[in-house]
């Protein structure tokens, strides 16, 4: 059988989109025993968006592929396939947001489908992405697309300050040229399976039969997690290609808690001014975060040719998932 020659996948156009609708923490404390100096000392987040009545994961998710799609140049019809990252879907398991949102593109000739990897989705969807292209080099898009405060119980404090509502999305094309995504590092530890869960599915006759409940979350455990495969990734990254922290531009983490990030700069070389963060603006949005921090940083002229990043993520699973990306756009 003939080799396929390995092509370079070059993240080409980025876009996201968050709600209309913000909640400070003075807002959330009207609505349980909490405090803008509690919520901020403790996670980082000042604010969050949140969606309104008519919107949901599919429309919140297409504002930003279409965003995308007009920075990386790509019409909707070039696409070979639509690639949904979400732990909030509109329908309980189907149509995909993927077809919703492949819809209305009138991405015709896409194949579209969802990926569950939790907050590492955004990860996991570039590297399943980038093996599809050595085959079919189509451009794809991935898209990750987040409903959280539909999913948390707003009686909560432990949970409902952390999560917002938005969607980032990449579109993917190959290209001669060295660069783009890199070295990935993917992981899981099932036995912590229910340290972050959400009730619902045919898990047994009662579940398939009751509304999916709120979400509960086993803060420690998460805790702890976070920052060991957060520091796996930066350093595994960083012996992988031989790097010291001065090679690196950028690191682009999920965006759950400063602390997480506070504790991994302790126990890795690379400084805390690398570290991208804009979770007090957009608090938790899950498998979102990443890319939407990654289209932020390049509205606001932070990237640049040649720039070496790492993409850091863990969530529910228990799952974690980095990338590195050379900047080429």
């Amino acid at each position: 059988m003939e080799e396929l020659a390995v092509a370079f996948t070059h993240i080409a156009g980025t876009g996201s989109a968050v709600p209309q609708k913000v909640l400070t923490n003075d807002d959330m404390a009207k609505l349980v025993d909490t405090s803008d100096e509690w919520i901020v000392s403790h996670t980082g987040i000042r604010q969050r968006h949140v969606v309104g009545p008519e919107e949901n994961a599919a429309t919140l998710g297409c504002q930003a592929a279409r965003r995308a799609l007009e920075d990386a140049g790509v019409a909707p019809e070039e696409l070979g396939t639509v690639i949904v990252t979400t732990t909030t879907p509109d329908y309980a398991i189907y149509p995909s947001v993927a077809c919703e949102i492949q819809g209305m593109l009138g991405a015709k000739h896409a194949a579209a489908f969802d990926l569950s990897a939790a907050c590492p989705g955004f990860v996991y969807g570039l590297v399943v992405a980038r093996g599809m292209m050595q085959v079919d080099p189509r451009p794809i898009l991935v898209v990750s697309t987040e409903i959280m405060s539909r999913t948390i119980n707003w009686g909560d404090r432990n949970t409902c300050c952390l999560f917002g509502d938005g969607a980032g999305a990449v579109v993917l094309k190959n290209a001669d040229a060295p660069g783009g995504l890199g070295f990935h590092l993917l992981g899981a530890d099932g036995t912590g399976a229910l340290a972050i869960h959400r009730e619902g599915g045919v898990r047994t006759e009662e579940t398939a039969r009751n509304a999916p409940g709120d979400l509960k979350m086993d803060g420690r455990a998460v805790f702890n997690f976070a920052v060991r495969s957060f520091c796996d990734i930066i350093a595994q990254t960083l012996e992988h290609y031989g790097w010291t922290e001065k090679d690196v531009a950028w690191i682009v983490p999920h965006q759950a808690n400063t602390r997480i990030i506070d504790a991994a700069v302790k126990r890795i070389a690379v400084p805390h001014e690398k570290f991208y963060v804009n979770i007090d603006r957009f608090a938790n949005t899950s498998s979102a975060s990443i890319p939407i921090a990654l289209d932020e940083m390049k509205q606001k002229g932070l990237l640049k040719r040649g720039d070496r990043l790492v993409f850091a993520a863990f969530g529910a699973g228990l799952v974690y998932g980095g990338i590195a990306v050379e900047w080429t756009k």
